[in-house]
């Protein structure tokens, strides 16, 4: 995937930009927003620019404002890696949608993989594939023949899963995240893949697991139905979500992060033809040093009938 332009490519919008920032971190929101629109008409192609433009104006109260500067980001990156459309879905300007843009989500962990353990366990307190993993082994003692692990990263979940499972492949969207789970050298198989339309042909698993990784999803049935079709009967479905505790199935968080209620998750696992083995409460990390409350879950899929 080509990179964002961070540069606009001009040196004095880039300087104005460099000012606007200044500006805006200072707390003259809407001056920084002026600045920044003034570099902009010497570089009116910077897709970045324009969509720090609209958190400029967003930040100000001029929302329609926003509008303007996160469409027109959007028409300059119609695949949409800085998540325009989530900005956009977030001030009520366009209608919600089941999942995030891949190249959004792509574009985020590529930019942190280099960063991204040192952050997520030693700042934000990450501790949920250990959870996962306990409540793997209590609900099947014993080895696994085949783990998927879903959305893999830089290897967390697998580094607790490689001394139960005789086989474990990973998959990722990320190119990033995937050569710093690469040199760990955890996984007997590590491919690029996005989980809106994944799929994978080949023995069934007795393990998939997703940790930290429906927030990114949305709509989760097209996924469990998948998920399903890859287990073996007996085999399990270990993840975690972030709780939605304000009613419906799932919503777009500010984060720009999915949360799912739990009637949701037991709806589609059942529809899944999925037996829930353990719910429970968990703390996924922490955000602005506040806990994020979530759902761990290992469920069973059933035999056919």
């Amino acid at each position: 995937m080509k990179p964002l332009q961070t540069s606009s490519g001009d040196p004095i919008a880039d300087r104005r930009a460099d000012y606007a920032e200044m500006l805006f971190a200072s707390g003259d929101h809407a001056q920084a927003a002026e600045l920044l629109l003034g570099a902009l008409e010497l570089a009116p192609h910077w897709a970045m620019g324009w969509y720090r433009l609209g958190e400029m104006q967003e930040t100000s109260g001029r929302l329609d404002l926003a509008e303007q500067a996160w469409a027109m980001s959007l028409k300059l990156d119609p695949a949409d890696r800085q998540g325009a459309t989530l900005r956009l879905q977030l001030i009520g300007k366009a209608p919600t949608a089941a999942a995030p843009p891949s190249a959004f989500v792509e574009t985020l962990f590529d930019h942190y993989a280099e960063t991204f353990e040192e952050a997520l366990v030693d700042k934000l307190g990450y501790r949920l594939p250990a959870f996962l993993e306990r409540m793997i082994s209590k609900a099947r003692p014993g080895r696994f023949r085949l783990a998927l692990d879903l959305g893999c990263g830089t290897g967390l979940m697998g580094e607790r899963l490689r001394p139960i499972v005789d086989r474990l492949e990973g998959f990722d969207i990320s190119g990033g995240m995937l050569r710093k789970a690469r040199a760990k050298g955890i996984y007997d198989a590590l491919a690029k893949a996005d989980l809106q339309g994944f799929s994978r042909q080949g023995e069934k698993a007795d393990l998939v697991t997703a940790a930290d990784v429906l927030i990114y999803v949305g709509a989760l049935e097209r996924l469990v139905e998948t998920i399903a079709g890859l287990l073996d009967d007996g085999g399990l479905f270990a993840f975690s979500v972030e709780s939605l505790a304000d009613g419906g199935d799932f919503a777009l968080l500010p984060s720009r992060r999915y949360a799912h209620s739990e009637p949701y998750v037991r709806r589609i696992l059942q529809a899944g033809g999925l037996s829930i083995l353990s719910l429970e409460p968990a703390t996924i990390r922490l955000d602005r040093r506040e806990p994020v409350d979530g759902l761990a879950v290992v469920a069973s899929k059933l035999p056919a009938c």
